[in-house]
């Protein structure tokens, strides 16, 4: 079974230019970014940065055009909201504000109405829109997401099942507090721990089925061969102990570490 590398690099203040940024352990990573409508992270700026294009989804749209320009309290609203515009604004079009909206839209800022699809989320309908605009010329495609964590609980869920509808794409939800990611069991993991950005509280969680084996090395509680399901032991609250974590599972998981403020 070939071994998937993962590594928060896009947490850091530049990408490692010496290797790549997947810590040499396969080619670079591009960067998408998706903005959902929830309360922006603290290093929003820093995923803009390092993203190569920027999708809002609805009301995501009124995040970016109100908050912010709080996170630069020394510079004009004006400009910040002209430095940062989306390349487009993709959903059902229910949430985003008229005058917002009209704003982007006399930027440049694609608008794309999905009203008439009521079958898949906001978040389902910007990953598809990426993975076409995208993956052909960037095979090694990883989807960052604001707003994906807090707020309703319904809506969490769908973002978690969005990461099981698109089993084999690198996306990554985000909040102040942590990220999320699937492993698939395709593969066996690497995951590279910047102690600076990330860490040191971490979970493993089934999803969707039973984990019947799953080992683990680089946490304070290793999984070895262990079973994992809802109603009985799930890995929550571990720690990470190593610089490199590894994971094997004959069933997909949820990896969780918490983000360090600043």
């Amino acid at each position: 079974m070939s071994l998937l590398s993962h590594s928060s690099t896009f947490l850091l203040p530049n990408l490692p230019t010496d290797n790549n940024n997947n810590n040499n352990d396969g080619p670079p990573l591009t960067y998408a970014l998706i903005i959902l409508n929830q309360r922006l992270p603290r290093f929003t700026p820093l995923l803009w940065k390092h993203a190569q294009v920027h999708i809002c989804a609805d009301g995501g749209a009124n995040r970016v055009f109100d908050e912010l320009p709080s996170l630069f309290p020394n510079e004009e609203p004006c400009d910040i909201r002209k430095r940062y515009k989306p390349y487009a604004i993709k959903g059902d079009m229910d949430s985003i504000r008229t005058e917002v909206l009209d704003y982007y839209k006399s930027l440049g800022t694609k608008i794309i109405d999905e009203s008439q699809d009521q079958d898949t989320t906001d978040l389902n309908k910007c990953v598809a829109y990426i993975r076409d605009l995208l993956s052909l010329e960037h095979p090694n495609l990883c989807i960052l997401v604001t707003g994906a964590l807090g707020g309703r609980f319904d809506h969490e869920m769908g973002n978690i099942n969005v990461l099981c509808r698109f089993p084999s794409m690198r996306i990554i939800l985000l909040s102040d507090d942590c990220l999320i990611q699937l492993l698939p069991s395709t593969h066996h993991h690497k995951i590279h721990i910047h102690s600076s950005v990330e860490g040191p509280h971490c979970g493993l969680i089934p999803i969707g089925m039973v984990a019947g084996s799953t080992t683990t090395t680089g946490l304070k509680w290793n999984l070895d061969n262990t079973e994992m399901r809802f109603g009985g032991l799930v890995s929550t609250s571990n720690i990470v102990k190593e610089n490199i974590v590894t994971v094997q599972s004959d069933s997909d998981l949820l990896w969780t570490i918490s983000i360090k403020k600043e």
